[in-house]
């Protein structure tokens, strides 16, 4: 996609689960992937976080490693961090996994951030309402996160494109 020179802007997305080494990391893979697909990294840069601070600094989990690369995602950079209020300014999206995690967000963020709160399946075409927790599941589980992740990014992205990157008109 060719973005014109007067146009260009920043977006920014959080993906948000609980620990953030699961499906948070996972969904930011996924999202970097769709974006560098589409030649957009100069124009949207995606990041993720936890509610809970159990698991600061530490790698995304060994299985959502294995899976994604599996399928050509790479999540070895990532690092968990809890969500900080500086986030709620910074991020024009701010997509939770579950609505525990959408409402435990919005619980701390000010008033006139609430609109940029979504769950990310909200994206998604799938019957799930929520992006499964998978760690305490088999492979399966991480299956599953990686499908739903997977349809709801693409679908984030053609969202995004629509609404802060317009195809010029012809004159």
């Amino acid at each position: 996609m060719k973005i014109q020179a007067q146009e260009q802007v920043t977006i920014h997305v959080l993906m948000v689960c609980l620990g953030n080494i699961c499906r948070s990391p996972t969904a930011h893979g996924v999202m970097v992937k769709c974006i560098e697909n589409k030649g957009l990294s100069d124009y949207i840069k995606v990041d993720s976080a936890g509610t809970g601070d159990y698991h600061i600094g530490a790698s995304p989990d060994r299985r959502a490693i294995e899976v994604a690369a599996a399928r050509g995602y790479s999540l070895q950079a990532f690092k968990a961090r809890q969500v900080e209020a500086s986030d709620y300014p910074r991020f024009n999206y701010i997509l939770a996994m579950d609505r525990t995690n959408l409402k435990e967000l919005r619980a701390r963020c000010p008033r006139a951030h609430l609109p940029k709160l979504q769950l990310l399946l909200d994206y998604g075409q799938s019957s799930h309402e929520s992006v499964p927790d998978p760690y305490y599941s088999g492979a399966a589980g991480f299956q599953l996160v990686l499908d739903l992740v997977e349809e709801a990014c693409e679908r984030l992205l053609e969202h995004i494109c629509h609404q802060h990157f317009p195809a010029p008109r012809a004159q």
